[in-house]
């Protein structure tokens, strides 16, 4: 059962190294993480009594 949790641990520090990897190295591999930008207005009410 041990050997189970050392083996699951291992592929979740992998896991763990493979995704801060592809978030460095993905720009460079085509891959856009950006947020799509758009202007957003929206009337505001002020001193509604």
């Amino acid at each position: 059962m041990g050997r189970l949790f050392k083996y699951l641990f291992i592929l979740l520090v992998l896991a763990s190294i493979a995704l801060i990897g592809y978030a460095y190295v993905g720009p460079f591999l085509g891959a856009d993480f950006s947020p799509s930008q758009q202007e957003v207005r929206e009337p505001v009410t002020l001193n509604a009594d």
